[in-house]
């Protein structure tokens, strides 16, 4: 199987408890709205010219490329976040970054971090930075939580 080039992309994110992690996990994909399908883990590249919808309601059971962070854990009154961030370059014909990132922290700390992650992975690649966007998602445990946030990549 072969996958085309992604044209577009979109940022989600969710929360869940569940009985167990991967209850919780599984909870936290439905509340991004990308439950019911199979995700494949990316590395974190933005094609060039891929354009940053609103969310697009996804086959059920497709092949999802997808960038994320997720944690879970199973300590009630822990804060857990997770945030992505992608960096977009001034030159459109160059890809984008995308990092993620997630902790046992509060949202704004774990978003900071993941912005300063595309931020400096861009400047690596010594291209200019044109814009940083990204999504964060926090969770207190109450008994088995979970926190997910994502960048979406279709065609």
């Amino acid at each position: 199987m072969i996958f085309k080039t992604p044209t577009k992309h979109f940022f989600v994110s969710g929360t869940s408890e569940g009985y167990t992690m991967l209850n919780a996990f599984d909870g936290a994909l439905l509340d991004a709205g990308i439950g019911n399908t199979n995700l494949v883990k990316m590395s974190s590249i933005v094609p060039p010219h891929c354009k940053l919808v609103d969310h697009i309601k996804l086959p059920q059971g497709s092949l999802v490329p997808v960038a994320y962070a997720s944690i879970c854990q199973a300590e009630p009154g822990v804060t857990l976040s997770a945030a992505v961030a992608a960096a977009y370059p001034e030159d459109e014909s160059q890809a984008g970054l995308i990092m993620e990132y997630s902790a046992p922290a509060r949202k704004d700390i774990v978003e900071k971090h993941v912005r300063a992650m595309a931020e400096k992975g861009l400047e690596r690649r010594n291209l200019k930075i044109k814009e940083i966007r990204s999504i964060a998602v926090q969770t207190i445990v109450e008994s088995i939580g979970a926190a997910f946030a994502a960048i979406v990549l279709w065609d």
